[in-house]
C-alpha cells in the first residue's frame, strides 16, 4: 500500500509541475550581439554547454574553474569586438581549440 501511495505520489508531483518551455536553441544561428543581450543566468548555461562541447572526448569529466573562466573572459572580449560573428565562430577562436 506505501508503494502504490508513493507512486501515485510522485505521479501527481510530476504531472502537477509547472512545464519547462522546451525550446531548441540552435548555437549555429546566434550572434555574439545575441549572445551578449541574454540574461546572466541563461549567458552561464550557454557557456557551460560550450566548455562542454569544446572539451575532448578522453579528457575526465572535471570542470576545471580557471580555465572555464579563461575561456569564458575570451569568448566576451571575441564577442565584444566582434557582435555580428558567429557564437559557435566566437567559441572556436576563444576556447583555444577547435571543435574537430
Amino acid at each position: 500500500m506505501r508503494v502504490l501511495f508513493g507512486a501515485a505520489l510522485m505521479a501527481a508531483a510530476v504531472i502537477a509541475a509547472p512545464s519547462v518551455n522546451a525550446e531548441n536553441v540552435d548555437l549555429s544561428t546566434i550572434t555574439c550581439k545575441q549572445f551578449g543581450s541574454l540574461s546572466k543566468d541563461n549567458i552561464a548555461v550557454y557557456i557551460t554547454w560550450l566548455d562542454g562541447y569544446y572539451k575532448e572526448e578522453s579528457d575526465p569529466p572535471v570542470i576545471d574553474f580557471d580555465s572555464f573562466q579563461k575561456n569564458s573572459q575570451a569568448l566576451g572580449e571575441y564577442c565584444g569586438k566582434h557582435p555580428d560573428e558567429g557564437l559557435i565562430t566566437a567559441a572556436d577562436q576563444s576556447f583555444g581549440k577547435k571543435k574537430k
